[in-house]
């Protein structure tokens, strides 16, 4: 069965939100899913082990979360290159936290990213859930 790690920051739970949206999506898709927060992560052998690994944070003042950011430092480490990759977020106005941790996945990573980031507002996350449910279908698809 493949194996899919889902780690999140969330400031009020938003991008939690989105995670468990795309954790069940994946689980219809016959994926075993793993659901992490970001501080969960202690090193680098924690994202190894998985054919997928996606990872959000919110966006705050432009920016992604620093324990994402710290975490992706550490993820440098891990052999995540080939692994099938997507990243998400919800966001008050700008947004650019997904596209941030999708480029890194793509370009310092070398992970194998589906089409793009899933960016939500956040006022629009309770009916968010089709849109990130279809988002773990093209990730499962790279899986199978």
């Amino acid at each position: 069965m493949a194996k899919a790690l889902i780690v999140y920051a969330s400031r009020t739970n938003k991008t939690k939100k989105l995670a468990d949206f795309i954790a069940e999506g994946l689980k219809a898709k016959g994926v075993d899913v793993t659901v992490k927060k970001v501080n969960e992560i202690k090193n680098e052998s924690d994202l190894e082990g998985y054919g997928a690994v996606v990872l959000g944070s919110a966006t705050y003042h432009g920016q992604m979360m620093q324990p994402m950011q710290t975490m992706l430092f550490l993820a440098e480490k891990a052999n995540l290159e080939g692994k099938v990759g997507g990243a998400f977020g919800a966001f008050g106005w700008s947004g650019e936290a997904p596209q941030r941790i999708f480029d890194t996945m793509k370009n310092i990573f070398n992970m194998d990213m589906v089409s793009g980031p899933l960016r939500v507002k956040s006022a629009a996350i309770a009916g968010s859930g089709e849109k990130a449910r279809e988002y773990a279908a093209e990730i499962a698809a790279k899986l199978s």
